[in-house]
């Protein structure tokens, strides 16, 4: 099935079940082809894909997700992110009030409150762990979302048509991002810091998705 997406409700089903995203797309022309379990993701530019309802308590998010290489229009090899315990601190009880306004550009995403892993990032040189503060919008993006860890050897950095088994964890105190079964970022969290909405957010790539799951701890 494919779909064109602009900012709007995506019902994605599979297997006897569904799920519900809220797209955000900077360009307007996002292009979505789901087959069985797998989900190609086409962003031309700016893409966050929010999973409709929000998290709480413990819970552990994975999925495999693979950036595609292969001579085609909007491959790059760069930028496999995500979002995950997002609120916005304007609207604690509507997290979608802003979600026209924020449509898909990085910058404006500095308003929520939320956790954020670029992998791949400035053009597959940086894989890093953010902690973004929205109260801070507009101040230098030091306050706003201090980093938290950096990586920039090549093992931790996207590979051509690679798959990645990708874990986001957040039990009791901790929330943690693994790669492969390998923790590559842990933080300490206050109760109710990991409660939020999940985003994966892309930019100017081409991308497989699948096995998307979310279990309660």
């Amino acid at each position: 099935m494919k779909c064109f997406a602009l900012i709007g409700l995506l019902w994605l089903a599979a297997c006897g079940s569904a799920e519900r995203w809220i797209a955000e797309d900077e360009s307007g022309a996002v292009t979505l082809t789901r087959r069985g379990d797998t989900l190609e993701i086409v962003a031309p530019a700016g893409l966050t894909l929010w999973y409709a309802e929000p998290l709480g308590g413990d819970y552990r998010i994975s999925y495999d997700a693979t950036v595609l290489m292969e001579q085609r229009p909007h491959d790059r090899l760069a930028d496999l992110n995500c979002f995950w315990a997002a609120s916005d601190p304007l609207h604690p009880d509507d997290f979608f009030a802003r979600s026209s306004w924020r449509g898909g550009v990085f910058a404006r995403y500095n308003s929520l409150d939320l956790f954020y892993v670029g992998y791949g990032g400035n053009d597959n040189t940086t894989t890093r762990f953010r902690r973004y503060y929205g109260l801070r919008y507009g101040a230098p993006n030091d306050e706003v979302k201090p980093l938290a860890g950096e990586y920039t050897d090549p093992e931790f950095l996207l590979r051509p048509n690679r798959p990645l088994h990708i874990e986001i964890t957040v039990e009791g105190s901790r929330t943690a991002f693994a790669v492969d079964g390998r923790m590559l970022f842990s933080r300490r969290i206050e109760p109710g810091e990991g409660d939020g909405y999940f985003g994966l957010r892309l930019l100017s790539n081409r991308t497989l998705v699948s096995g998307f799951k979310i279990e309660r701890l």
